[in-house]
């Protein structure tokens, strides 16, 4: 069992995790989850979709629900892993003890507020905003934990993320903008850059499929270098820069076009944007505990085999 594992086995004890969809994010957390080493018997998934359940199952050997409310009658943390639009009515079907568990929401942009107004009064709730590299366990993921959230609660949930990579708790959710702005859409500026350097690569004559694996090498080897080392990026960026050098000479380039700044422009509009769909969504929300429609128990109102309704 992986530190990771140990730490959530210590944390949930005997309870069971629920996932909320069975999408992308919901079977890379479960996925992971299993890959630490805590038994498939605490762990459950619920997808509306009968051939995703199936998969699920045969994949990673876990029970698979189609009733979200049968999941949350045998989960102590419920994983809300669907898309942001879909979060309001998957809470609003749901029938049992919604007070009970505790809640982890990864769908952007959602605010502990919002998820609050669909749970009641004292809910526990956790915001946590995971990337895409999370589907092969190296992940970045920051949360937040609202304040009816105790130490283990909060310990939970950064076991949970440190099965699929890296967890960091958030000493304000006012931050998970800038986290989503900096990791969350960070992966797609990497592979923008990782595109660009494997086109300059074909473009100077490298056969495209070589250029491809030296530039994704290359920015794998810098991430790793980066991380195990004592020194900075910038101390490391100037160990490989020799005065009048060929690194010095294509580093003078990406100044003259405000590599940097336009780097700093995309972080800060993908924060921005984040900040913008989650005060849409608490423009939206009910009043905490408001909101309970009459739907069929535990069913989602979207349409059927709609694969988009869960991350």
């Amino acid at each position: 069992m992986s530190q990771a594992g140990v730490a959530l086995r210590e944390a949930l004890g005997q309870g069971h995790i629920g996932f909320v969809g069975g999408g992308a994010m919901g079977a890379a957390l479960a996925g992971g989850v299993l890959a630490a080493g805590l038994p498939a018997a605490q762990l459950r998934v619920a997808d509306p979709d009968p051939a995703r359940r199936g998969a699920l199952a045969g994949e990673l050997g876990i029970e698979t629900l189609a009733d979200n409310s049968a999941l949350l009658a045998a989960s102590d943390v419920v994983v809300l892993a669907v898309k942001p639009g879909l979060l309001r009515p998957v809470l609003a079907a749901l029938r049992g003890d919604l007070a009970r568990p505790l809640w982890i929401s990864v769908a952007a942009g959602i605010s502990l507020q919002t998820l609050g107004g669909g749970l009641p009064p004292g809910a526990r709730v956790v915001r946590a905003m995971p990337n895409t590299p999370a589907l092969i366990g190296a992940g970045a993921c920051g949360f937040a934990a609202g304040a009816a959230c105790g130490a283990a609660d909060r310990e939970i949930a950064r076991a949970l993320f440190s099965c699929v990579g890296l967890a960091w708790e958030a000493p304000s959710e006012a931050l998970l903008d800038a986290v989503t702005g900096l990791s969350g859409s960070g992966p797609a500026f990497a592979l923008a850059l990782l595109e660009a350097l494997a086109e300059a690569g074909a473009a100077l004559g490298l056969p495209p499929e070589a250029a491809e694996r030296l530039a994704g090498q290359t920015l794998l080897g810098a991430a790793l270098l980066a991380q195990q080392s004592a020194l900075s990026p910038a101390e490391l960026r100037a160990q490989v820069t020799s005065p009048g050098g060929t690194t010095e000479a294509g580093l003078a380039r990406l100044a003259a076009g405000n590599f940097a700044a336009c780097v700093g422009d995309a972080v800060r509009a993908a924060a921005r944007r984040s900040q913008e769909l989650g005060e849409m969504g608490a423009a939206e929300a009910p009043a905490p505990g408001a909101g309970r429609v009459a739907t069929a128990p535990g069913k989602v109102n979207a349409p059927a085999g709609d694969r988009n309704a869960h991350l």
